[in-house]
């Protein structure tokens, strides 16, 4: 993978958790604070942490820079802030969403001396196949891997890792897979690693019918419909992951322009498609599926989040205590949080993350 990285001036932007199997633990019980969050970490760890200054979601609507680096099969294409020499934070968007999820966390981040990267990932944005004829994978190893080609590139060895929606569950599958990369993990909807085997279960038909879009694009139709109708696809899904969530179409734009990619369509139906078991996955990831299908335990220092108006499918914060066997804390967000938690709630996110770098 090369080093050399390419720079460019700066630029002025769900649903997809399986949760097919709960699993059973006691959730933290805790009283709740400003915005909805739930203790401090430092106070659980007895190590003090930099509280994040307050700030209206949607003050920045660009990144102080944007590169784009070699990095396993792929070219990709990142935002990052702070000094280079900064504790390193890699934060993870979901879909349909981008890296300006975090428009508005990266520059606080950084003003506590992180070294803060946002990567697009495959099938967003500038990242692209360096081969034409590399398979549009879109199983969720693969995604993890292509995180960790990333920190390889920029000599990275270890990072916090914090996510929503494919981020959360990329970075749960870091955290699993690869340990000693994560120095500390922020989830938001808890443990969301799944496998082909475990989504035969059939659910209820209430829990059924809000995984549509999953069974929509299982069929040629849907296939040929998320292509045709991206962009009002995906603010469908904005409306019902986030519902109370008063987004306007500058903010939606800015996002909806990093589905132009031409390997979006491909990724996101072969991933929806590969977890219900209508798609193979490549051989060569076998492995990496095996172990993830164990459903193992997260051992590195974890926070989870949870808006108090998440319209996904998401499971209550008691399926997944158990799951997290290092220190950990669980908070709760109010106000009318949905979906995508770290635009929605920027300050809250921050500083989850700077609470779990205080937990090690």
């Amino acid at each position: 993978m090369s080093e050399d990285v390419q720079t460019s001036g700066s630029q002025t932007e769900t649903i997809d958790q399986p949760r097919r199997r709960f699993f059973g633990g006691a959730a933290m019980t805790i009283v709740a604070g400003q915005l909805g969050v739930i203790a401090s970490a430092a106070a659980q760890t007895g190590k003090p942490a930099s509280k994040v200054p307050a700030i209206k979601p949607g003050t920045n609507t660009s990144f102080k820079s944007l590169k784009q680096i070699n990095a396993g099969v792929l070219n990709v294409g990142y935002a990052e802030d702070g000094p280079s020499d900064g504790a390193p934070v890699v934060l993870l968007h979901g879909w349909p969403y981008d890296i300006h999820s975090y428009v508005d966390i990266a520059p606080l981040l950084a003003s506590k001396g992180y070294r803060v990267i946002v990567p697009y990932l495959r099938g967003y944005g500038t990242t692209h196949f360096l081969a034409s004829d590399t398979f549009r994978n879109g199983q969720q190893s693969v995604v993890a891997l292509d995180i960790i080609a990333v920190m390889d590139a920029l000599r990275i060895q270890k990072a916090i890792i914090a996510g929503f929606d494919w981020g959360a569950r990329t970075a749960d599958i870091m955290a699993v897979l690869w340990p000693e990369r994560c120095k500390g993990l922020v989830s938001v909807g808890g443990y969301l690693i799944g496998s082909p085997a475990a989504n035969k279960m059939p659910l209820p038909p209430k829990a059924e019918f809000a995984w549509w879009y999953q069974y929509y694009f299982a069929t040629q139709n849907g296939a040929a419909g998320y292509g045709k109708y991206t962009h009002d696809f995906a603010k469908l899904i904005w409306q019902q992951a986030s519902p109370k969530w008063n987004f306007d179409d500058a903010t939606f734009d800015r996002s909806a322009a990093a589905f132009n990619n031409p390997d979006h369509v491909a990724i996101t139906i072969h991933n929806y498609r590969w977890r219900i078991g209508i798609a193979e996955g490549e051989p060569k990831y076998a492995d990496q599926e095996k172990r993830l299908a164990k459903v193992s335990a997260i051992s590195v220092p974890t926070i989870t989040l949870e808006g108090d108006a998440n319209g996904a499918p998401h499971a209550p914060p008691s399926a997944y205590r158990e799951k997290f066997s290092g220190k950990y804390e669980h908070r709760d967000l109010t106000g009318g949080i949905g979906h995508n938690l770290p635009q929605e709630a920027p300050q809250a996110f921050a500083q989850a993350v700077i609470d779990v770098d205080s937990f090690s």
